[in-house]
C-alpha cells in the first residue's frame, strides 16, 4: 500500500532516535554520541587540557573536517529520473515486492485466462510495473503540491509496500497540509476512474481487460487505504490538519491522529486475518488453507508494524519541531580566544584556561580569523608533546560556510549546518566580531536533552 511510511509533520523520514542535523538529510552528521546519556551541555565540558577535562573526543575527522565514514551519496536505490527536478529512486525492496506481485497475480491469471501458459508471468510483471507507475503518479501529486507551496522535495522513493515523498519543510497552514495530503488519494481515485473507463472499452476476458480491472481495483485500494484517518497515512494527515485548524495547535492534531493511527495498526493486525478467513473480502472459504492463513497473518503484521512505527515517528517528529526553537547558536557556542599560527599548543591551552575559554581560533597579523583548532586534533596530541606543536598544525582552515551568525536559531541554524557539514563552526556577532566556536557535538547533545524533557 502507498504512503505507509509518511511521517506527519512533513514527509522527511527520520531515524528512531531523531538526529537534529539529520532532520533533512541523515548523511549530514554522525549518529548521536553516547558518551553522555544525559545530554549534558554544561559549559564546564572544556577543551582537552582544562582542569575539568573531558576526554571523549576522538580523532574521527578527515582533512575536510567531516567525520570519517559518515559521508554518503543521495542514495535510495536505483535512480529512475528527475520529474519536476525531483529525483525518483527505486529501492531494492521494490524488486522483492514486484516478484511477489508477479507470482500472486500470475496464479490469478491462470484461473481467469488458462490459455496464457507461462506467458502469464510476463503479463503479471507488466502489471507490477504498471501498479508502481500508479504509485509514482500518487507521489508526484504530493510533490507537485509541495512545490506549488514552495516546500522543497528531497526525493521520491518507491519501496516496499508503496512509496514516499520526502518533503523537507512543514506546511505553514492546516489548509495547505490538508491539500498536500489529499491530492495523493485524489489522483489514485482519478486513475481508478480512468482504468474503469478503459475496462469498459475492451473485452474483460482478454489480457487488456484483466490488466485494466486489476489496476482499477489496486488504485481503488490504494486510495481507500490512504484515506483511513490515522497517521502516517494521508487520511491521518488530513485529520491532523482538521484538528490543527480547529484548535490552532499542530501538536494537538499530530497527537490525536497518531493515536488513531496506532488504533488502526491494531485493527489491521487483528481484523485483516479475520476478514480473509471468514470470506468477507470475497474470497472462497473453501480455498482458505493453512498457508493462506499464515500469509494473511504475515501481511497483517507487516502492515500493522509499518503503521504503528509511522505513527510513533510522527509523534517524534512533532516533538522535534516543538523543541527546535530551543536550539540557539548563541547559547550553544563555546567561548574562544584568538591565537597566532606559531603559538605552541601548551601556551594556547594555558591562555584558554585562564580566560575560561573552551575553543581556539587562529588569527592572522591583523586579528582576522583564518582557522579553527579542532578539538579532536588537540585530544590526539600527548601532553608532553604540546609545547612543541604549533596550533597551526592542528587547525582547519575556515571557509565561508563554516562561519555562522550568533543570532541563528532552530531550523534556520540546522539548515545552515546541514548545508555546510563540519565538526566546528566559527560564530560571529552581527558586526563580524568573533563570538566563539560552535561544535556539532554540542548541538546534538542539546537536541537530545530537549527531546528528553517531558512533553508540555
Amino acid at each position: 500500500m502507498d504512503k505507509t511510511l509518511r511521517p506527519a509533520t512533513d514527509s522527511t523520514r527520520i531515524p528512531s532516535t531523531p538526529d537534529p542535523l539529520a532532520l533533512h538529510d541523515r548523511s549530514i552528521t554522525a549518529r548521536l554520541r553516547t558518551a553522555d546519556h544525559t545530554g549534558n551541555t554544561d559549559p564546564r565540558n572544556s577543551l582537552p587540557g582544562h582542569p575539568e577535562e573531558r576526554r571523549t573526543a576522538v580523532a574521527d575527522t578527515d582533512e575536510t573536517g567531516e567525520r570519517a565514514g559518515r559521508r554518503s551519496g543521495p542514495g535510495g536505490g536505483l535512480l529512475m529520473g528527475r520529474p519536476f527536478g525531483v529525483p525518483v529512486y527505486v529501492s531494492p525492496s521494490w524488486f522483492l515486492v514486484a516478484a511477489l506481485i508477479t507470482w500472486v497475480f500470475g496464479d490469478q491469471l491462470d484461473r481467469v485466462l488458462p490459455d496464457l501458459g507461462p506467458v502469464r508471468y510476463l503479463v503479471s510483471l507488466f502489471f507490477a510495473v504498471a501498479f508502481y507507475a500508479s504509485v509514482l503518479v500518487h507521489e508526484l501529486a504530493h510533490t507537485v503540491a509541495a512545490l506549488r507551496f514552495k516546500l522543497p522535495v528531497r526525493r521520491i522513493q518507491l519501496q516496499f509496500f508503496g512509496g514516499v515523498s520526502e518533503i523537507e519543510k512543514e506546511s505553514e497552514t492546516p489548509g495547505r497540509e490538508f491539500v498536500l495530503a489529499f491530492v495523493g488519494p485524489l489522483l489514485s481515485l482519478v486513475l481508478t476512474g480512468a482504468f474503469y473507463l478503459g475496462m469498459k472499452a475492451v473485452d474483460p476476458a482478454t489480457v487488456p481487460g484483466v490488466l485494466l480491472a486489476g489496476l482499477m481495483i489496486s488504485n481503488l485500494l490504494v486510495a481507500a487505504f490512504n484515506l483511513l484517518p490515522g497517521l502516517p497515512l494521508d487520511g491521518g494527515r488530513m485529520l491532523r490538519a482538521v484538528i490543527w485548524g480547529i484548535t490552532g495547535k499542530p501538536m494537538t492534531g499530530t497527537v490525536a491522529a497518531a493515536w488513531v493511527g496506532r488504533g488502526l495498526a491494531i485493527a489491521v493486525l487483528l481484523g485483516l486475518p479475520l476478514l480473509t478467513h471468514t470470506g468477507v473480502l470475497g474470497n472462497r472459504t473453501s480455498e482458505i488453507g493453512g498457508m493462506n492463513t499464515v500469509m494473511d497473518a504475515l501481511l497483517a503484521a507487516i502492515l500493522a508494524g509499518i503503521i504503528w512505527t509511522g505513527a510513533g515517528n510522527s509523534l517524534r517528529m512533532a516533538r522535534l519541531r516543538e523543541h527546535l526553537p530551543e536550539l540557539r547558536a548563541r547559547t550553544l557556542t563555546r567561548r574562544a580566544i584568538p591565537v597566532e599560527n606559531a603559538t605552541p599548543l601548551s601556551e594556547a591551552l594555558r591562555r584558554a584556561n585562564e580566560a575560561g575559554a573552551r575553543a581556539l581560533v587562529v588569527v592572522d597579523g591583523h586579528g582576522d580569523p583564518t582557522a579553527i583548532v579542532r578539538e579532536s586534533a588537540i585530544a590526539s596530541v600527548p601532553e608532553h608533546r604540546r609545547p612543541w606543536v604549533a596550533v597551526s598544525t592542528l587547525a582547519q582552515d575556515l571557509t565561508d560556510g563554516m562561519k555562522v551568525s550568533a543570532e541563528l536559531t532552530g531550523e534556520e541554524l540546522l539548515d545552515r549546518l546541514r548545508a555546510n557539514p563540519a565538526t566546528e563552526y566559527l560564530v560571529l556577532e552581527p558586526g563580524g566580531a568573533i563570538y566563539g566556536v560552535l561544535s556539532t557535538l554540542d548541538v546534538e547533545k542539546a537536541f537530545v536533552k530537549a527531546m528528553a524533557r517531558p512533553q508540555s
